[in-house]
């Protein structure tokens, strides 16, 4: 049964343009809505859980693309539109691996303030859910930062993602410094292999990942591996699972967002949007979480772009 839990999730939107093949040489490219924390709202209110989407959309023809992926999934636009253009990445493909190129200056999706986010963020929200590019540079970042540990000191969950996009990185001391301080008061922290390698360099996983565990108040922490299997930490317990097998591999766009739009369902469905249960979680419970969000995750690598699965599909893939 779908939970009534209220999740908020903030950071970029923006049109990926993904390439598609190539033409007489030329690349062709597709124009699919995007952004890690936008394609996670998406995937979160498919499988049925109340979504508010708390960062501002442009009302420009991108904006409108965006705005009905949202609303046609089952989310909320919670924040009002703004009159600045829409993100671009250009989404470049080796081999099925996306690279990313950024165009985001004076965009709609940067144009908040404290005050703005909790206007937008509904007062009896059970989660709140960033990362992304929201921490990585400018007066947005400081007030994603800002919100975040207001938001844990009112005593809302908080899930972070930080999808570190290195490129983008022009001051890595003040960007680790905004992330260390949203590991410092998150519940959930869900991140890649490469992320955990870019925050502990030269150090290898096992150290790094006790230096991250270290670091946060997470009482879950997931580690992926791309292609290979997955891990989660809790208080008390671990689990390593493999990763599901992909029928028919397309691309792994919005693989890793739709990954942890289904663990923040799964929790939902579990009551377990709260430091406490979270404590109390076994190795059983590890598994079950991650087979759950490997299987969605398997299942958007069959489709072009981040294409999220809905409740029912993924229960039917699950069922066998």
């Amino acid at each position: 049964m779908p939970t009534t839990a209220k999740i908020a999730i903030g950071g970029e939107n923006l049109i990926d343009f993904v390439q598609t093949g190539e033409e007489d040489g030329a690349p062709l490219f597709d124009a699919n809505p995007g952004g890690s924390p936008f394609n996670v709202a998406v995937g979160l209110a498919r499988q049925e859980v109340q979504t508010h989407y708390v960062t501002p959309i442009s009302t420009d023809a991108l904006g409108d693309t965006l705005a009905e992926r949202l609303t046609a999934s089952g989310a909320t636009v919670a924040a009002p539109r703004s009159a600045a253009p829409t993100s671009r990445a250009v989404v470049t493909l080796e081999q099925g691996i996306p690279a990313y190129a950024f165009h985001r200056d004076g965009t709609a999706e940067r144009q908040v303030t404290e005050s703005s986010l909790w206007d937008s963020i509904p007062a009896d929200v059970s989660a709140l859910h960033c990362g992304g590019l929201a921490l990585v540079d400018g007066v947005d970042a400081d007030a994603w930062t800002a919100v975040l540990v207001q938001a844990a000191t009112r005593g809302i969950f908080i899930s972070f993602d930080p999808n570190v996009r290195a490129s983008l990185i022009h001051d890595p001391a003040a960007y680790t410094k905004r992330v260390e301080r949203v590991l410092q008061v998150a519940h959930l922290v869900k991140l890649s292999d490469e992320d955990l390698r870019w925050l502990y360099p030269d150090r290898p996983e096992a150290e790094a990942v006790a230096a991250l565990r270290a670091a946060t108040s997470a009482g879950l922490v997931v580690l992926t591996r791309g292609p290979l299997d997955t891990s989660a930490y809790a208080r008390a317990a671990q689990s390593t699972v493999p990763v599901p097998k992909v029928t028919r591999l397309v691309d792994t766009v919005g693989a890793g967002d739709t990954f942890m739009a289904t663990l923040l369902a799964a929790l939902a469905d579990r009551s377990a949007l709260s430091a406490e249960v979270l404590d109390g979680m076994d190795q059983s419970d590890l598994t079950a979480l991650l087979t759950r969000a490997g299987q969605a995750a398997a299942l958007n690598c069959e489709r072009s772009g981040c294409n999220p699965p809905s409740r029912s599909e993924l229960d039917a893939a699950l069922a066998g």
